[in-house]
């Protein structure tokens, strides 16, 4: 039995999703993914603001094929702090239909940043939600970025709607492409055209290297899975509509530290055809530009 024991407030991920109605194209692209531990083999960080249950890279993989997508970009979660073994472990072993988005530090090396590399990671993360990092990462991220940028690689960037004014101009500054999770957790208690989600899409019109993911419903919903979370799609949908070039979408399994409930797997992906209405809205999501950061090469 692992020694690590998940936190008695953390939901455990959805053990029978629905098997979606929506078919998924041929080659969809589930870019927003994670795997922790197992524990006893990839212990997890001290430093970790949450304990997660073991959700291996074959219980992905099985999730994978049963909602009905062909491959997986691999999300190095904080729990795991910039300790990539798991990541690589999941990404070796996944026969090219995986890529990955690393956590490093500054210290991290030249030969280090190849190896990831090698594996099949072509990005790395820095979170700016407050509750979750001991001390927002500026420095290392101004200095990392310049460093990666050799590689080809992306910087994937995690904050919290409110927090955008005082980040703008940092981000606008980075000298790589930048991926945005969650389209930055807008509230969605808010207007579609008011000032706060208006300051989001500003800066995806004017910084061409922005993409968005347009994922976790869950996560951004007032209305709840009780009501489809339909209060995210007219959000996403006007992501979706206005950049159809630079959207990606994942199922974000296994959820990390969710309290209210666990979403369905299999609804999430029928939630998809709402926020992407068209089979060519559909293809560049899922397909077209997943394909074209991740799998370039």
């Amino acid at each position: 039995m692992s020694k690590f024991v998940a936190d008695a407030d953390w939901l455990h991920w959805h053990q029978s999703p629905s098997k979606p109605q929506f078919i998924l194209p041929n080659g969809a692209v589930d870019a927003h993914c994670h795997v922790f531990g197992p524990g006893e083999q990839f212990p997890f960080a001290p430093e970790r603001k949450y304990t997660p249950c073991d959700a291996s890279k074959d219980q992905l993989w099985a999730l994978r094929d049963y909602l009905g997508f062909s491959r997986n970009v691999i999300v190095q979660a904080t729990c795991h702090g910039a300790d990539n073994r798991a990541l690589v472990d999941a990404l070796n072993a996944s026969k090219g239909l995986a890529r990955g988005v690393a956590t490093v530090k500054e210290s991290v090396t030249d030969a280090e940043l190849e190896a990831l590399h090698a594996a099949g990671v072509r990005g790395v993360r820095f979170n700016f939600v407050k509750r979750l990092v001991d001390a927002l990462p500026f420095d290392s991220l101004g200095k990392i970025a310049n460093r990666i940028k050799d590689l080809g690689w992306h910087i994937v960037i995690y904050f919290e709607s409110q927090e955008l004014p005082e980040l703008y101009d940092f981000f606008t500054a980075l000298p790589t492409t930048v991926v945005i999770d969650h389209m930055g957790r807008p509230d969605v208690s808010k207007p579609v055209d008011g000032d706060q989600f208006k300051l989001f899409l500003k800066l995806m019109a004017e910084n061409e290297n922005f993409w968005s993911k347009v994922s976790c419903p869950e996560r951004i919903s007032i209305d709840g899975p009780d009501k489809g979370y339909r209060d995210v799609v007219p959000f996403a949908r006007k992501v979706v509509e206005s950049f159809p070039d630079r959207v990606l979408w994942g199922t974000d399994w296994p959820h990390p530290n969710m309290k209210s409930h666990m979403p369905d797997d299999g609804k999430l992906v029928d939630m998809l055809p709402l926020i992407a209405p068209s089979e060519e809205f559909q293809r560049k999501l899922l397909i077209d530009n997943p394909t074209r950061l991740y799998w370039a090469d």
